[in-house]
């Protein structure tokens, strides 16, 4: 099992960034691939970007290609969403998940990750 921490979120203005980060503790050691994933008010929860911790690829859903950055740091346990140029539809909720498996170190942010953090508010104004 892992356990999953998310920091970062805050409120700011349109046009600005963040980066989102997510401790990683437990078993840290086996193959997984981590997602980013996001709940606006009234919407559903979408996955918006993936790695995969051994096999480095990266995945980001459209919406978000070219704004937002995902990597890691596997010596300090940490995941980072890098989130530019943000926008008033960024505004939600946003979840780190970790899913173990190999998958040939190529990851998706699907909704059936087995282990989820409790989430850090986005909130962007224009």
């Amino acid at each position: 099992q892992v356990q999953l921490a998310e920091s970062g979120g805050g409120s700011v203005k349109a046009g600005e960034s963040l980066r989102l980060s997510c401790a990683v503790s437990g078993h840290t050691d086996s193959s997984y691939c981590m997602g980013w994933f996001r709940q606006a008010p009234g919407k559903e929860r979408e996955g918006v970007a993936a790695i995969h911790t051994r096999g480095g690829s990266t995945y980001y859903t459209g919406s978000v290609k070219g704004r937002f950055t995902i990597s890691q740091d596997n010596a300090e346990n940490t995941l980072y969403l890098q989130i530019d140029s943000l926008k008033p539809e960024d505004t939600g909720m946003y979840y780190c998940a970790a899913d173990p498996g190999w998958y040939g170190g190529i990851c998706e942010p699907l909704p059936d990750y087995d282990f989820w953090g409790q989430g850090t508010q986005v909130t962007v104004s224009s």
